[in-house]
Formats: C-alpha cells, sequence, structure tokens
C-alpha cells in the first residue's frame, strides 16, 4: 500500500538531523560568545585581585605584609590607600606610608596575574594565599600547582611571563 508521505520518516530523520546540527552549532557560538564575554569581563576585574564583594586589592590583605611577616595578614579598613584604581588596605598607617611613597614595590608584579599561567601564554588571576617574592617582588598565583612549576625555574619563567604580559593585558614587573 502507498500511503501518502511515505517516505515521510526518511525525510524526517534527515531533517532532524539537520535541525540537531543546526541546533548544536547555535548552542555552540553562544557557548563560545558566552566564554568571550566571561574572560572579557574577567580580565577587567584581573587588577591586583579584588575582591568583588569588598573592591580592595589583594582580597582585603596588607601587601607590605607579606614582605614583613612572610604571610598575608587582612588589612584594617579604616586605613586605605586608593591607587592604579584599586583600593588598598593596611595592618597600619606605617605601611600605607610606605606603600603610598613606593607602590610599585609592593603591589603584585604583572598586576596580580599568575606568572606560571603567563609564561603558559594565558592570564589568570593570582589568588592572594598563593604567593612567592621572587627577588623582593610579590608574585601571585592561581595555584599551588602554578607556584610549584614556576619556582621550578623562575628565571626562564619569569622572562616568559614578561614577553606575554603585554598582550595579555597584565602589566610587567
Amino acid at each position: 500500500m502507498n500511503l501518502p508521505g511515505a517516505n515521510h520518516g526518511t525525510e524526517s530523520m534527515k531533517q532532524c538531523r539537520r535541525n540537531r546540527i543546526r541546533l548544536w552549532s547555535v548552542a555552540g557560538l553562544s557557548h563560545a560568545l558566552s566564554l568571550f564575554l566571561a574572560f572579557a569581563v574577567m580580565a577587567e576585574g584581573l587588577d591586583y585581585a579584588v575582591d568583588p564583594s569588598t573592591g580592595y586589592a589583594l582580597s582585603g590583605h596588607d601587601p607590605l605584609s607579606y614582605f614583613i611577616d612572610g604571610r598575608p595578614r587582612s588589612g584594617d579598613a579604616s586605613i586605605e590607600y586608593r591607587w592604579d584604581g584599586a583600593v588598598w588596605v593596611f595592618v597600619n598607617e606605617g605601611n600605607r606610608d610606605a606603600f603610598a611613597s613606593d607602590p610599585d614595590v609592593y603591589a603584585p608584579q604583572f598586576s596580580g596575574c599568575d606568572p606560571h599561567a603567563l609564561s603558559e601564554g594565558y592570564a589568570t588571576i593570582g589568588n592572594p594565599a598563593i604567593f612567592a617574592i621572587i627577588d623582593r617582588r610579590l608574585y601571585l598565583f592561581h595555584s599551588e600547582v602554578n607556584r610549584f612549576l614556576f619556582l621550578s625555574n623562575p628565571s626562564l619563567l619569569l622572562e616568559e611571563a614578561r614577553t606575554r604580559a603585554r598582550s595579555l593585558d597584565c602589566r610587567t614587573g
């Protein structure tokens, strides 16, 4: 028996495949666009590991505490200094005044971007709790693994990071 639309099942399957391909293509483009926008927004927030809830650089840690105490210490919100588009808080006024006199010495290098990630060719924000001081400069790392890998050959990787930093919107340090 030859029913009208007997090929309908075959044509429907072909159309279904085409629709599925179109759907996945649109979904893939949508996902790629959302990732691009997320990275663009994230890149704006890379500077100095600014905490989104407080707005403080280094997530509210005193930058001098890394050098003085060998660890990050939370700053006092009543002792702040604005520099390079960020609000920095300090444990005491002496630390604030020292920072104000030469912020480039105490601020994290590469504006807080992870130097190991930079050496690999991408930018990611460093975690203020994972750091190293190399040649009297502060570096933040995204993870303990990145810190470990970076410290295995800091001279070479620092040179790679410097080479790639500008193109990735992380100022060189």
